[in-house]
């Protein structure tokens, strides 16, 4: 079941209003821009029925709060991605240290 499924008609009612709202924002952005806009402002939808329970006299808030928490959903993923490629770096490091110790080893007893 799609998120836009989950919550009621009213609710995406109010997140369509406000992301309107915005339009003219929009159109004074680069194209680059207001391509990223547009799409954040997309993604945002997931969120509907948070947005909707506000109601609409806090739509504007409520639509920055599931901006701010999709970003932040979006840097903790980052950085367990980073955090994991990091671990494997460090493994990949001991590995070739170990590896290096026992040529040398191997080196010395032949020598």
């Amino acid at each position: 079941m799609d998120d836009k499924e989950n919550c009621s008609d009213n609710d995406n009612d109010i997140l369509d209003k406000e992301i309107k709202s915005w339009n003219g924002f929009e159109y004074a952005l680069r194209e680059e821009n207001a391509l990223l806009f547009n799409k954040m402002l997309s993604e945002s939808r997931e969120y509907a029925e948070a947005v909707g329970a506000k109601g609409e006299s806090y739509a504007a808030e409520s639509l920055f709060m599931a901006l701010i928490l999709r970003q932040q959903r979006m840097i903790n993923q980052l950085m367990d991605n980073l955090s994991k490629v990091r671990l494997q770096k460090e493994e990949q490091q001991n590995r070739s240290t170990l590896l290096k110790e026992y040529d040398e080893r191997q080196q010395a007893m032949f020598t």
